[in-house]
């Protein structure tokens, strides 16, 4: 493929890296579902609508989904940094 022309408002597309940009969209995108599930988690607890059971089993279900997380980031060679995407003029997604 050849080199972008800034000109011509080409962008160079390399296929082979598709698979790279997809894997760091999709693990974005539920980096960020764990995040707002996470939150919305800790407003249960302190709004004390959990029973202590409810409360131990949602810790251990956050802390298996973030080490999953992890687990993936390490599969697909991506950093936390990598999953917070740049949007412009309204700043970082994460």
């Amino acid at each position: 493929m050849q080199p972008a022309n800034p000109a011509s408002g080409r962008i160079n597309l390399d296929p082979d890296k598709a698979e790279d940009g997809l894997a760091q969209l999709v693990m974005t995108v539920i980096e960020l579902l764990r995040q707002i599930v996470e939150r919305h988690a800790i407003r249960r607890v302190e709004g004390g609508t959990l029973t202590d059971q409810q409360i131990e089993d949602l810790g251990v279900a956050l802390m298996n989904l973030e080490e999953k997380m992890e687990e993936l980031k390490e599969v697909f060679g991506l950093s936390a940094e990598d999953l917070n995407i740049d949007l412009g003029p309204l700043g970082n997604l994460l």
